[in-house]
């Protein structure tokens, strides 16, 4: 198992269903201990709902695993959040994590018509503020020459216009724009940045409709899973990824946008 010691941080796995939860499982599966958050009033507002039981599900399936596991509810638009985090990881496992997965969004539909300031400001919060401040509590606290791993989920903006989630892509291309800004001065640290983009994923938000029209753009037959991502995660969290940086991975199965 390649992540056999490490400790891995993922943000946004509160749903069963969810790619941030594929991502847990995965990384455990792969002998990683995970501490992960949730915030259950976001998913509340969604179309999807909040899973309820989801948080409590997902650690008793890692502890099955034979792994430490830890789920904490977040609010990543507090700005307290982010040592508080960091500090859990430490109570909790009594050690610095290994791999920052940043996968929690904020991300309600908007266009230039409807974009209000105050959707902007709070895509802004959890896209750009909570992903910089915890990539930087986890480069201060990795206490290791080498082996840090941060992965940042990002979007397709940057393969077609995306002109229907405006506050979402003006504030997910922060994802992108952090591994490239980072990557060498990460390296020097023994800390690589990558990010992926896992295209139209199906984790509970597809109506029958929506999954109708996206199944023609998958040549090969089928919609994105989560775990698809979660596999592409898994590898560059580990070892044998240590001279991947500085890359953003569009894993989209050959969708065509």
């Amino acid at each position: 198992m390649t992540h056999t010691g490490k400790l891995a941080i993922v943000t946004g796995a509160g749903r069963t269903r969810g790619l941030g939860a594929g991502i847990c499982r995965k990384l455990a599966e792969k002998g990683a201990d995970v501490l992960f958050t949730y915030w259950g009033s976001y998913d509340a507002e969604m179309p999807y709902g909040e899973d309820f039981e989801g948080p409590d599900r997902l650690e008793a399936v890692i502890r099955e695993m034979g792994r430490q596991c830890e789920g904490i509810e977040v609010d990543l638009t507090d700005v307290g959040a982010f040592e508080a985090v960091f500090a859990e990881a430490k109570k909790r496992f009594g050690r610095a994590p290994d791999i920052l997965v940043n996968n929690a969004a904020v991300s309600i539909n908007d266009t230039i018509e409807t974009v209000l300031a105050e959707a902007l400001d709070r895509h802004y919060e959890v896209n750009v503020r909570a992903v910089t401040l915890l990539t930087q509590q986890f480069v201060r606290h990795f206490d290791k020459k080498e082996g840090g791993r941060i992965v940042n989920i990002t979007t397709g903006w940057s393969q077609g216009p995306m002109p229907d989630e405006l506050s979402y892509v003006l504030t997910k291309s922060t994802s992108e724009t952090l591994v490239y800004t980072l990557q060498s001065v990460l390296a020097k640290k023994g800390i690589t940045i990558n990010a992926i983009n896992p295209g139209p994923t199906d984790t509970g938000w597809m109506s029958d409709d929506v999954k109708k029209g996206l199944g023609p753009l998958f040549p090969q037959g089928r919609i994105g899973l989560p775990e698809d991502a979660a596999n592409l995660v898994a590898f560059l969290t580990s070892d044998d990824a240590k001279w991947v940086t500085g890359q953003v991975i569009h894993s989209e199965g050959g969708f065509m946008n």
